[in-house]
């Protein structure tokens, strides 16, 4: 989701459109070793799908290759692939062109990102590849089904979203013949909300004021909510009305739908880009449930032993405290300009571009 936004000027343009998803089928031997071109390794992929050993959700794809080190078998277990497949085919006309754009990839240390997980990128941008931990799978695993049928139904019906889209999750085996050693690594696949864009400044919001702070503001680093906080007296955010309406239905409605599958902890990513007077949205980061763990942590911090201000809120609470905490928080940080300051919108996604166009079509927030 963009938004087109004004920086700390006297007028603004505020234009909000939704996205174009790329998407495809994917394949990820790339991350770890090179098989020669992209357009040989999709056109051989492409015609490889009968190899698939399928069950009732999940498939899993087997071949051999030569190493230095001898014969390797490589497995891919594709989790929910006809699922993820008929999302891909809805959000993108061209599989091969996602085949030849995810061929060959590259590691990338994500700001702001987890110690010790390992992330990737398409060389072109376009797709990021990120590894998942164990819970995190299983919890997928779970709510699978759910996110399917939301996001169906949200592209179908032109209902406001504004998650980041997880194109595929993956595991990838490798296992040497010749002594039998063998490595895993779980790995989702999702659209770069920021490919194609000049980002400025760039914030990661959960609406929580303990422990969101980056002291190091240098360019290309992630800010956090205290920094968006201390940055709004001299260099607001300012959005259109109907931008800021559209971005709110769409929060509201991700937001309860996570909420109803037990997530918490998620992110609304923002980047400014001032060279087009945008802002690029996303939820990410919505891939772990609310188990005991998540239970003990919000006893811990609730209860003062960790320190920090006694006043701030915890930041792991459950699910549907999170849900009205993240809500409230996003409507307070993007300030709405007067709607005659505002000139016509001029960018809105053809394939949606209703949606801005009779709030009277959506239920009102609960």
């Amino acid at each position: 989701m963009s938004v087109e936004s004004n920086q700390n000027k006297d007028s603004a343009d505020s234009t909000l459109s939704l996205p174009v998803y790329d998407s495809g089928n994917f394949n990820l031997f790339h991350l770890f070793e090179d098989f020669g071109s992209s357009d040989d390794f999709a056109a051989s992929i492409s015609s490889s799908r009968g190899s698939f050993a399928p069950d009732l959700l999940h498939s899993r794809l087997s071949f051999q290759d030569g190493g230095p080190l001898g014969k390797v078998k490589y497995t891919v277990t594709c989790y929910y692939a006809k699922s993820f497949e008929e999302l891909r085919r809805s959000c993108c006309p061209s599989e091969l062109d996602y085949l030849r754009s995810i061929s060959r990839c590259k590691k990338w240390g994500a700001q702001g990102g987890k110690s010790n997980v390992f992330f990737a990128k398409s060389l072109d941008d376009r797709f990021i590849i990120k590894q998942v931990t164990k819970t995190e799978l299983e919890s997928f695993l779970q709510f699978g089904p759910d996110y399917f049928k939301y996001l169906s139904e949200s592209i179908s019906t032109g209902s406001p979203t504004c998650l980041a889209k997880i194109l595929g999750i993956y595991q990838v085996t490798i296992k040497h013949l010749k002594g039998g050693k063998e490595s895993k690594m779980d790995l989702l696949v999702m659209e770069n909300l920021l490919f194609g864009r000049n980002i400025t400044r760039l914030y990661d919001l959960k609406g929580s004021s303990r422990s969101r702070y980056n002291a190091d503001s240098s360019r290309n680093k992630v800010l956090l909510d205290q920094n968006l906080i201390e940055a709004m007296p001299k260099s607001p955010i300012f959005v259109g009305n109907k931008a800021k309406r559209l971005l709110e239905r769409a929060v509201w409605n991700d937001t309860s739908f996570l909420a109803g599958i037990d997530v918490m902890d998620y992110s609304l990513l923002v980047g400014v880009d001032e060279e087009k007077h945008e802002l690029v949205l996303g939820i990410i980061d919505f891939m772990r449930q609310y188990t005991w763990d998540k239970h003990l942590e919000t006893w811990v911090k609730s209860s003062g032993i960790l320190g920090g201000p006694k006043n701030a809120a915890p930041t792991v609470v459950s699910p549907m405290q999170y849900k009205k905490r993240f809500r409230k928080a996003m409507s307070a940080y993007f300030i709405v300009i007067p709607e005659q300051w505002m000139p016509a919108i001029i960018n809105p996604d053809q394939s949606l571009s209703n949606i801005c166009e009779d709030d009277s079509q959506n239920a009102s927030p609960e």
